[in-house]
């Protein structure tokens, strides 16, 4: 499903001609199967969220190769990953990132409202997805009305709204008490198991770690599964 292939990713910084390069990935491979629930541990700095941008497309590996589901994209434009990014992937972060002057049933049908979907089905579909995360009777209710466990669900509905066959997911219990973190987790391996879906989690967390059927460990920009460096 997801191939890693050699990535590098660093970045210059300082005046031109006294340029310093900050290598932040080095020489990374990695593979995730379809229907696996993979997760990338490391510390604050060790290069988590610059893995997840590079393979969500943000932003651009310095060298090495990306092929998910059997797509080459290394190389696409904005356009291209934009399209991608919206038939692909749904998106989880620890902030939630819910437009706060939305409902929760506008937040979850707004992938819907990208892709040009009628309202008559959108209607359908964000009603289904609220049964299924148990958001039924908060479908007029705001973000702030919303405790942070709600509003996760939220963010998970919105993410599955498109049915993605993969989600990635930023520190997805970061803002989370214990209780409500185990509910999440326990969700997600609900998911997973029923659905197929692809999770590729990026966390600090040895207890959001613990989900994982296949883990990964980075220290500084350096991939290693197990005790095994993967480093070539």
């Amino acid at each position: 499903m997801i191939n890693i292939q050699h990535i590098h990713h660093s970045f210059t910084i300082g005046k031109k001609g006294r340029e310093n390069e900050i290598k932040v990935l080095k020489d990374v491979s990695l593979t995730v199967e379809k229907g696996e629930i993979a997760c990338v541990v490391g510390r604050s700095g060790s290069g988590k969220s610059t893995l997840l941008n590079l393979i969500s497309g943000y932003i651009a590996p310095t060298k090495g190769k990306i092929v998910i589901d059997g797509t080459d994209v290394t190389a696409f434009s904005e356009k291209e990953w934009a399209m991608f990014r919206l038939e692909n992937f749904g998106f989880i972060f620890q902030s939630f990132q819910l437009i706060p002057s939305l409902t929760t049933f506008e937040n979850i049908e707004l992938p819907l409202t990208l892709k040009g979907i009628r309202p008559a089905e959108r209607k359908q579909k964000v009603n289904e997805m609220l049964q299924r995360v148990g958001l039924e009777n908060h479908a007029g209710h705001y973000p702030n009305e919303l405790s942070g466990g709600q509003q996760q669900r939220v963010s998970i509905a919105r993410a599955l709204i498109l049915n993605p066959s993969i989600i990635l997911a930023d520190e997805p219990t970061g803002s989370l008490d214990s209780e409500t973190e185990q509910e999440i987790l326990q969700f997600i391996k609900q998911l997973n198991r029923e659905r197929g879906i692809t999770f590729i989690i990026i966390t600090h967390d040895d207890e959001v770690a613990s989900i994982a059927s296949k883990k990964f460990h980075l220290a500084d920009g350096v991939l290693k599964k197990g005790d095994e460096t993967l480093e070539v």
